[in-house]
């Protein structure tokens, strides 16, 4: 027999109004009670009628992963996070790729958007309920889930002055004269600064995008100088990848020669030889209140945004001298 909402109520110790108002994104639930809902969904398996809903409410039962590159290091594990979460809401999960000539497109049919892109969203896009994953730090305009990227820019440099690098470099995505500067390179600024080290001429590099092939470009650069570094910082896994590529290919070891951090905790980093170590985000958490944020949004959109900060944690791999001392150091908060 399928699990009711009277089943979830009884062990969530809520009335059944309840369980529906925290299935459907509905606001006025307090943190606490719809912390124990959900903990009763996922215990029961409980599924939404995703059809009725649809006939009663005339929405599309759809959201969609608005996404900038489909093969982002990382993004694998997050899609199946808030798969398994939309379904949980009786919501089925599409990918839509972009790009920056297709920026300003429309979606799918869907009743709401999470992007995950750095590009703008576009009419078609900012017309829905939207919720920001990821980089872009909230700006007042729309609900965002990410971890605190500043927080690990600042604690990836901190691991590897632990470690005994002292020339440090850094690498993210964006135009040059971007103001400010993004969170992760704030962040190693930060850290370098507290430790009383010079910041080194060339050794801060602007990559076009998150992609291997741009962080294996930046490295390069910076590679190529006489005082070349003896770490690297990067604001992705993916620029992480390339710049270990780019070592490899100088003639260096890593992380004999070179120490190597990303951020995004990726399973392919894991995969890597040496394994990359980062700055991982509770990925279930993100599409946890990613899902969350969207349902309430679609339900009230005149609500004001909110700013969600995920957990994260320093994962000390391979690729830093931190190596012989393997483990999980937990950050952030």
């Amino acid at each position: 027999m399928p699990t009711t909402l009277r089943d979830v109520a009884r062990l969530a110790q809520v009335s059944v109004k309840t369980v529906s108002n925290v299935v459907n994104g509905r606001p006025h639930v307090s943190a606490e009670v719809r912390g124990r809902v959900e903990a009763a969904v996922d215990a029961l398996g409980y599924r939404p009628n995703r059809f009725a809903r649809t006939l009663r409410t005339g929405r599309s039962g759809a959201l969609a992963l608005v996404v900038s590159e489909v093969d982002l290091p990382g993004l694998g594990g997050l899609t199946r996070a808030l798969a398994g979460a939309a379904a949980r809401r009786g919501y089925r999960l599409v990918i839509d790729p972009v790009d920056a000539d297709r920026a300003a497109g429309h979606p799918p049919p869907v009743d709401g958007c999470l992007l995950l892109t750095d590009l703008p969203a576009g009419p078609g896009v900012d017309a829905l309920p939207l919720v920001r994953l990821g980089r872009v730090p909230g700006d007042g305009t729309a609900d965002r889930v990410g971890i605190d990227h500043l927080g690990a820019g600042r604690d990836a440099t901190a691991h590897l002055l632990a470690t005994g690098c002292r020339r440090i470099a850094a690498i993210d995505a964006g135009p040059d004269d971007a103001a400010p500067p993004p969170p992760v390179l704030r962040g190693y600024a930060e850290a370098v600064r507290t430790a009383g080290l010079p910041r080194l001429p060339g050794h801060v590099q602007r990559a076009a995008a998150h992609r291997r092939a741009d962080g294996y470009r930046a490295a390069r650069a910076v590679l190529a100088r006489p005082d070349h570094p003896d770490a690297f910082v990067c604001a992705s896994d993916a620029l992480a990848i390339g710049a270990m590529c780019a070592a490899f290919d100088a003639g260096l070891r890593v992380p004999e020669d070179l120490a190597v951090i990303g951020v995004g905790g990726s399973e392919e980093g894991h995969w890597m030889r040496p394994a990359l170590s980062t700055v991982a985000a509770d990925t279930g958490f993100i599409a946890r209140q990613a899902v969350a944020r969207l349902l309430a949004r679609i339900a009230r959109p005149d609500a004001a945004p909110v700013d969600v900060v995920a957990p994260h944690a320093l994962l000390s791999r391979a690729s830093t001298r931190g190596a012989d001392r393997p483990g999980t150091v937990r950050v952030g908060c």
